[in-house]
Formats: C-alpha cells, structure tokens, sequence
C-alpha cells in the first residue's frame, strides 16, 4: 500500500460519548503540544422547506456584520423560553460541553414561539454563560449556516443574543444522530442501504463546502454530528470549528489543534496545518464506523483495538480478511462488491500522506457509483455463519466495473488517490 499503509499518528486520550437525542453528549477538541482535551458545543437538530443551494460566503469581520449579514431570524429570549416550555427537563434533547439542547416549538410562518405540540418542532441550543471559547462558536455557527444553505447541511433558523445569553434555533432532525444509531446501546441496526445513504449525503455536504467559492473547512467531521431527517437523508451540523480554508496558491491554513480524537488528521495533529484534506481523512473514519460499528476510539477494547484507524487499516485491502471487521449487526445482509468498495475508498481517505488523498468531490462520485444495482442488495450477500469458518476464496473473474473503480478496487492498495474526476455537481 506504500504511504497509505503507514500507521498514522494516535491521539491517547480517554474520549466522550456524543449521542443526540440522548441526554450524554459532548464534542472534545484537541490543542497541541501537548495534547489536551477542551469541552465544546453539543449538536443539535431539525427539518423546513429547503432553499437553494448557495456556496457564496462573504466574510464578515466583527459580530454585528455577523448578525446583520445572516438573514436569521433574532429571537428575544423569552420567545425560546415560551418555545421550550422555560426550557423545562422534557424538553432536554441533550447536552454536552457547548450546553443543553431543547426541543421547541415555532409558528411556520411568522416564527413566534407556538404551544407544544403545534407549529414547527425546532431544536433550541444553549450556551453556557462562562466561556469565551463557546461564544465564539456560537459566532462562527452563526456565520456560516447563516449564510451557507444546502440540503446536507443541517438548517439554523434563528439565533437568540440577548443580554449573555446565546442560542441557536434549528430545524430539528427526528432520527437524531448517526451515532445514536451505531452505538447506543438497544438502537435498531442500520441496513446497508441506509449506511450508503448516510455515506452519500455527508459526502456531499462536505464536497459542498470544500467546493464553494470560498472554501469551508469543517473541522469536526464526526458521526455525532451527523443529523438524520425522517427519511434518514444526512446533514452535518455544529459548525463551531468550522475554518476558511486557503486562498490563492497556499496549501493550507495554520490554527489551533482542534477537533476530536480518533478523527482528527495525523498531520493535523502534529503540525497545525490544516487543509481539506483533514476532512477526508475524517470521513475515511466515519466510513470505517459503518462498516466495522465500531467506535473511532473505544478505551474499553484491548490493545491497538482501541484506535479504529489501527485496527482496521490491515483488513481494508485484503477482500478475503473484510469480513473479520464488518459489523456484526448487519447479520451478513451486505453485498461483498459494495462493501470491498467502501473499504478502498477509507483506506485511500486514511493515507497517512494528505496528498494521497481522493477530493470530497473524488469521493462522492465513487460513493455514488456504488448505487448500482451490481453493488446493492443485489449483488451476493455475505453468509457470515460460513465466513466465521473459512476465509472465503477470491473469485475467479475480475470484477467488471467502471475503470475508476477497478483501480481503486483492484488491488484496494494504490498508494495515490481516486482518479482525478472533474469536480462533482453539488445535488
């Protein structure tokens, strides 16, 4: 595999559980030398009409052009105390290091606060008063899901500045966070089909984002701030870390370490320098976390089990060692060609070497390639009772696919990244 089978850099520090709409929720932050943990904001959620898709960011200086250039509606707090019934605890979503999560209640039209159990369902997120680094969070969601709209991109309808108190008013998101659904404990296991579409439509949200005109780098990929609609189509929320990526002919941008361990990018880690690349490298882990159902750092296994990247990267280009890391929640019902293809496309996005890695744009076209029927339900599923027994044999004909797959697949071992497509359309 060359440099993308190097073993990349662990962050070893002790992780916390994120689980919207459960009520133990908590974003962690890395900052360098030497690595600490920060408590951050928590996510949130929703669903409204959507608007059009729009990539332009203007880049306001101070927080009142932030708030005057946002096009969000300003709620007094009394209106988000009426929403959420003064906040009361049956309406806790959840919560985390950024504060409490509620679910509220809005008119449709005008937006003024309803009675529960009429209007628009909203979720209402708010900050704890102390904290300089929050507010400024709070500022940058503010930011951009102010201005930046796209239908993988979880909604921000309103936000609340009145005296020191800070909020966010959402569209909320009725199947919670695809964490909850991969790792809470009694949750309902994902189909293969709905992984793929999950897969796809983070994708595409964060192609979004690194394909605008004035680029996003969103910094926290992460499966807990993956919010699912009531089709279970993806949004990425909690753009609290979120960064303008480069400009002109540099590389990428120098910052505090920030994010979440087991998903942070190695380089970023060590150095700083942050690029889109870290985003891939991200999503490479969040594809592994369908796959495996596994945690991206999980204290409570042994050895390198407990890093995700470590454990799994020997297994991604090997079609005859997959099945030893696939969920065991998906009972077998997965398709061998699909699911050899998702793990090419980790390991390229786990390349120790951020210039090996594919593009978002890259990324999403071969995901949704994989929506042909001959890599669907259709195709031979895996028998996991025979597999538990014997590795099973390669088969004797090459796969027949598209040449960009072949290569990714051949081999699941190149070095260099997906073949270079033109930039995909943003759906």
């Amino acid at each position: 595999m060359g440099n993308c089978m190097d073993t990349t850099a662990r962050v070893d520090h002790s992780m916390t559980n994120a689980a919207y709409p459960s009520k133990v929720t908590s974003k962690t932050s890395l900052s360098s030398v030497p690595s600490t943990i920060k408590s951050n904001s928590t996510r949130s959620t929703l669903t409204l009409p959507s608007m059009r898709d729009r990539s332009e960011l203007p880049t306001p200086r101070t927080e009142g052009e932030i708030l005057s250039s946002s096009n969000l509606k300003a709620f007094t707090f009394n209106d988000l105390k009426t929403a959420t019934k003064n906040f009361r605890p049956d309406s806790l979503l959840g919560e985390g290091g950024f504060g409490h999560v509620y679910k509220g209640w809005i008119d449709e039209h005008t937006l003024a606060p309803s009675r529960p159990g009429s209007g628009l369902v909203v979720a209402v997120k708010k900050l704890k008063p102390e904290g300089f680094q929050g507010h400024k969070e709070w500022l940058t969601e503010v930011d951009y899901l102010g201005q930046l709209h796209h239908k993988n991109l979880v909604k921000l309808i309103g936000y609340c500045s009145d005296g020191d108190n800070r909020l966010l008013v959402y569209e909320f998101m009725p199947k919670g966070s695809l964490e909850n659904h991969l790792f809470r404990r009694g949750a309902d296991p994902l189909s293969w089909a709905i992984r793929l579409k999950v897969a796809i439509g983070a994708a595409r949200g964060l192609s979004f984002l690194h394909d605008a005109e004035n680029q996003v780098i969103y910094r926290d990929f992460k499966a807990s701030n993956i919010l699912l609609d009531s089709e279970f189509n993806a949004k990425l929320s909690d753009f609290g870390l979120a960064k303008a990526g480069p400009t002109g002919d540099k590389t990428h941008v120098s910052t505090q370490v920030m994010g979440t361990h087991g998903y942070a990018a190695p380089e970023y880690i060590a150095t700083g320098r942050l690029s889109a690349k870290a985003d891939v490298y991200s999503f490479g882990v969040v594809l592994l976390e369908l796959l495996t159902g596994r945690r991206a750092l999980d204290k409570s296994k042994p050895g390198i089990e407990q890093n995700l990247v470590d454990w799994a990267r020997p297994h991604l280009g090997d079609k005859r060692r997959l099945y030893r890391i696939m969920d065991t929640k998906l009972g077998g019902q997965y398709p061998k060609k699909g699911a050899n293809a998702i793990a090419s496309i980790a390991l390229q996005c786990i390349c120790g070497d951020a210039k090996m890695r594919p593009r978002m744009s890259q990324v999403l076209e071969e995901l949704e390639l994989l929506q042909d029927a001959k890599y669907g339900a259709a195709s031979p599923l895996v028998d996991i009772r025979k597999a538990s027994h014997a590795v099973p044999r390669s088969p004797r004909s090459p796969m027949k696919v598209q040449p960009s797959l072949r290569r990714s697949l051949g081999a699941a071992a190149a070095a260099s990244p997906l073949p270079g497509y033109r930039t995909a359309q943003v759906h």
